[in-house]
């Protein structure tokens, strides 16, 4: 029997695409980079499934262009790039990648809180620049991480594994829900408390919440200015969390001590003055990447599709 019909929007890790071409006829070739919206029609018009990322934006009308398709799997855990309501209504099942990427990108939030706290980007751009002159004792001055406090807003799976780790550095930890939710640890060590509250007392806040039109600029020009002058904020969820423009101007008026993004407002757009703070360490989307957990990201995507043509549940449906 010939094989399903798929189109993968981006060129995956190469376990995975071994993966796919082994049990999938591809209706395109992937590239590296994001495919023009044409293409995408394209693409979409012959299959009866397919892989898409962030990037790709599916509305009705690229949907309206694959008569065939029944199963669209996220090369994410976020899926604010479909439009569900599109995809129910046409019979489409959606799904995304939980779980697998939470360690990483948990991983990475603390890799960020450390590099703005102790300036680690700064001082490797020193050193590589070729002017220091030996130790000083007061060079590059940062901010204590361990027993300051850490306040997290939105406490799904990467918020529970960020909050974890605060235990090894002596952290109390704030969180901000829509409810409280179980925490792994003493009770005394995270405990949940209103927004503003969470604004307020936190050393470190760290964004974990999905983006909806309601956590949309959640950290609003007014929820910065709530924030201590020596805070740091860290954002390795999605970047239109944020009004980027604030950030900036409460970093360049001192109204915050940094930032450590992950994520922006117009991916791959970044704001031009983020560049020019030295106080702000950016990154290039490298919340999930280690080799590891994209291959298993594209196994997820794998599993759900041929479960759906098989006729079976999805592992990860979302609608």
């Amino acid at each position: 029997m010939p094989h399903p019909t798929l189109y993968v929007a981006r060129l995956l890790p190469a376990p995975v695409m071994t993966a796919i071409t082994e049990r999938f006829q591809l209706t395109s070739s992937p590239h590296v980079e994001p495919p023009r919206r044409t293409d995408l029609l394209d693409g979409f018009r012959q299959a009866t499934a397919a892989i898409c990322t962030l990037t790709e934006h599916l509305d009705a009308e690229v949907l309206d262009a694959a008569p065939s398709l029944r199963v669209v799997a996220n090369y994410a855990v976020g899926y604010n790039n479909i439009d569900l309501d599109a995809a129910r209504s046409r019979g489409v099942i959606v799904t995304n990648t939980p779980d697998v990427l939470t360690e990483a990108t948990a991983d990475l939030t603390w890799a960020l809180l450390f590099a703005v706290a102790r300036r680690v980007a700064e001082g490797d751009h020193f050193m590589r620049a070729g002017t220091w002159g030996g130790w000083e004792p007061t060079q590059m001055l940062g901010a204590d991480v361990f027993g300051k406090t850490l306040g997290i807003m939105g406490m799904g799976r990467i918020g529970r594994a960020v909050a974890e780790r605060a235990r090894g550095f002596t952290m109390p930890v704030l969180y901000w829900s829509r409810r409280p939710v179980p925490v792994p640890g003493p009770d005394n060590q995270c405990l949940w408390a209103p927004f503003e509250e969470v604004l307020a007392r936190a050393d470190f806040l760290s964004l974990h919440v999905p983006l909806t039109p309601e956590t949309h600029h959640l950290m609003s020009a007014g929820a910065l200015r709530q924030m201590r002058p020596t805070a740091f904020l860290i954002n390795t969820s999605r970047g239109s969390v944020v009004d980027e423009g604030a950030l900036v101007d409460a970093l360049t008026e001192g109204r915050l001590a940094g930032a450590g993004l992950d994520v922006y407002e117009r991916e791959p757009e970044l704001h031009p003055a983020l560049l020019r703070l030295p106080q702000v360490v950016v990154l290039p989307h490298l919340g999930s990447a280690t080799l590891s957990t994209r291959v298993r990201m594209g196994m997820m995507c794998i599993e759900n599709i041929q479960a759906v043509l098989e006729g079976r549940p999805a592992l990860n449906r979302v609608v």
